[in-house]
């Protein structure tokens, strides 16, 4: 255990808790910000046919950050231990979340550039031969 110089007091779990909290509550108005946009993004994909399918990502992530801004606020204002680790929390699924969709996309796109770019090199083509013949007579 530390021992502190008598002229500090010993610093309180609730004091703590508010100076971890701080920087996360700093930035609660730009926490809001994107997850309200992101909720907008998710219902806008939403009005789409396919978009329907994954309009819940956004929205699911939107809702993590606002989860993210409030823990934190509370965390600074009451200095409880469970709102710092709420909002830690719901950081830390969104950025997992986040990666997750950044590595499939990635990974969809070396797909699609090994599909349009290097397979017609190798001389596979999803296009029949016959029609790329301009002479070729299509009945």
């Amino acid at each position: 255990m530390i021992q502190y110089p008598a002229s500090y007091p010993t610093p309180t779990q609730g004091d703590l808790v508010r100076e971890f909290a701080f920087p996360i509550y700093q930035s609660r108005g730009w926490l809001k910000l994107i997850g309200i946009l992101s909720i907008i993004g998710g219902v806008a994909q939403a009005l789409t046919i396919v978009g329907i399918l994954f309009a819940w990502l956004p929205i699911w992530m939107g809702v993590l950050l606002m989860q993210a801004a409030s823990g934190a606020q509370n965390a600074q204002l009451t200095g409880q231990k469970y709102e710092l680790i709420r909002s830690l929390g719901s950081l830390k699924t969104f950025f997992v979340l986040n990666g997750v969709l950044i590595l499939l996309g990635i990974i969809f796109s070396l797909l699609a550039v090994c599909v349009t770019v290097i397979l017609p090199l190798v001389g596979l083509t999803l296009i029949p031969p016959e029609y790329l013949n301009p002479y070729y007579y299509y009945p």
